[in-house]
């Protein structure tokens, strides 16, 4: 796997050195420098309110350091649940109770027995130059395959939304790849940060140009999971990192979602499936009663080993199935094949495995969170805080969406393989 590595980063930082030798990156970088140094010694940055705004907030222990710890699924689960306006059945409510408590023990409980005599120079330690290029790539393959996708459609889902419906998934995934693009990228602005390389000013404003570069061209092929997934994704990163303030993140929070009930609000309207008149809440609460009635049907067909045995979550990888993910389960609970729906984070499972599949699938989930949140406590390492931000950020989303798509399984085995790595190295080295 080393070998595979040394392959990519070499790969990597060609083709970065390649691309910044280009006039176009010359010009792009340069311009950019000059804005940021206009952000910095701005006047009006001093009017925006400093970290002691609101600092309540940072009062308690929990608001100010454990926002992000894993249990926030169980959090993020429990009010999706109460969202419903429908009562889930007596057998499902057994299956999400397995749920949680598999995920508390793989996320809590497990971890407690791991690094105990771990300093911070006992966890292996990535080359910010590396992670660099590997994220530069990682953006170059996101705008390329993007102008690909457009062209394929001959315009722009955005501005023509009914374009959307003829996006191929296999040219629009690696999109999506900009994602953790922007986390390595961001991660190094962060370890600069943290060594005084650059100012928190500076760290600051290319998070947000991060952010907002990567924002454009996904709300441009008309996404809206994949924008909040790269906000949530820097939100944790800047907030672990010590770039954003307390105050910023919990008021950040309830502004995104006051975000995704208007978007929703307004194209429920301009779809008319409610009327001006109805709560904007029930948009939300709508969809929660959706995705809870499709996970009750599930949990119905498969109970306590499942039905696919595998094949459900295999249907990911590219070719290997005529139908998605997604599309199988509308094939399963008796729908139109080609549609998509949400099965929620535990539907996948119940379907594959059943009961015993959603405990050691939120068990296995839970400890990769877990150990990847003990490793980030531990090591406070930039690189470290970017995976662990990717893999939560996915698995929050994933609380209605599902762990599906392959890209995203693609980051959980990352994820997990780099977090073994980290247990086995000191086994190893005796």
């Amino acid at each position: 796997m080393s070998g595979l590595y040394s392959i990519t980063t070499y790969l990597s930082r060609k083709i970065e050195k390649i691309f910044r030798k280009s006039l176009l990156f010359t010009v792009i970088f340069s311009f950019a420098r000059f804005i940021e140094n206009q952000w910095v010694n701005s006047y009006f940055k001093g009017l925006y309110p400093n970290e002691k705004f609101l600092s309540f907030f940072k009062k308690n222990k929990i608001v100010k350091n454990h926002i992000f710890h894993p249990i926030i699924i169980i959090l993020t689960f429990s009010i999706f649940l109460i969202l419903s306006l429908s009562p889930i059945s007596f057998d499902l409510q057994i299956s999400i109770a397995i749920a949680f408590i598999s995920f508390i023990v793989g996320s809590v409980i497990i971890p407690k027995y791991f690094f105990k005599n771990y300093t911070k120079d006992s966890f292996i330690k990535f080359n910010p130059k590396d992670v660099y290029s590997i994220g530069f790539c990682l953006i170059l393959i996101g705008v390329l395959f993007f102008f690909l996708s457009i062209a394929s459609v001959g315009g722009v889902p955005l501005l023509k939304p009914s374009l959307r419906y003829g996006l191929k998934p296999i040219l629009t995934m690696p999109v999506f790849l900009m994602i953790p693009g922007i986390g390595l990228i961001g991660s190094v602005y962060l370890d600069k940060f943290k060594r005084g390389i650059l100012s928190r000013s500076q760290a600051r404003f290319r998070f947000l140009v991060l952010v907002a570069f990567s924002g454009f061209f996904l709300f441009s092929l008309g996404y809206r999971t994949p924008i909040i997934a790269s906000l949530l994704m820097m939100i944790i990163m800047g907030y672990y990192g010590k770039i954003l303030a307390v105050w910023e993140v919990v008021i950040g929070a309830f502004a995104g979602v006051i975000l995704i009930i208007g978007i929703g609000y307004f194209r429920s309207i301009e779809e008319l499936t409610i009327t001006s008149y109805t709560s904007p809440f029930y948009t939300l609460q709508s969809r929660a009663d959706f995705t809870l009635n499709v996970l009750n049907l599930l949990n119905y067909i498969s109970g306590n080993f499942g039905i696919k045995h595998g094949a459900l979550t295999l249907s990911a990888i590219p070719s290997s199935s005529d139908l998605g993910p997604r599309m199988m389960i509308g094939q399963l609970i008796a729908w139109r094949t080609e549609v998509t729906v949400t099965p929620t984070l535990i539907g996948p499972m119940l379907v594959d495995f059943g009961k015993f599949g959603v405990a050691v699938g939120m068990g296995l989930l839970g400890f990769i969170l877990g150990i990847g949140y003990k490793i980030l406590q531990k090591t406070k390492d930039a690189f470290y805080i970017a995976l662990y931000g990717l893999l939560l950020t996915y698995t929050i989303l994933g609380v209605e969406t599902g762990i599906l798509d392959i890209q995203v399984i693609i980051y959980f085995f990352l994820g997990f393989f780099i977090y073994l790595a980290n247990i086995l190295k000191k086994t190893l080295q005796k």
